[in-house]
């Protein structure tokens, strides 16, 4: 029962990424035609739009990343690590 409740948070956390890597893109998009088919707003502003879409999946890949990793850290224990003071 175990291993089901985890493959299907590993199912859940899949999915949420997925949305939250998608959906930026799509939302700024839509709301650009909407400016521009609507407003009348110049179609070069699709460009913007799609650049500020994917750097938020960027960011929100790079936020879901950390998240994972401090918690990989956090169930295996702390890694070792060594400075040099050269």
């Amino acid at each position: 029962m175990d291993s089901w409740m985890k493959a299907l948070g590993n199912i859940v956390w899949l999915t949420q990424l997925g949305l939250s890597i998608l959906l930026p893109p799509v939302i700024c998009l839509w709301g650009c035609a909407w400016l521009v088919n609507s407003r009348g707003a110049p179609a070069w502003l699709y460009v913007p739009a799609l650049v500020l879409g994917l750097g938020a999946g960027a960011q929100n890949f790079w936020k879901f990343a950390k998240m994972m990793m401090k918690k990989a850290e956090k169930q295996n224990g702390p890694t070792a690590r060594f400075n040099r003071h050269s």
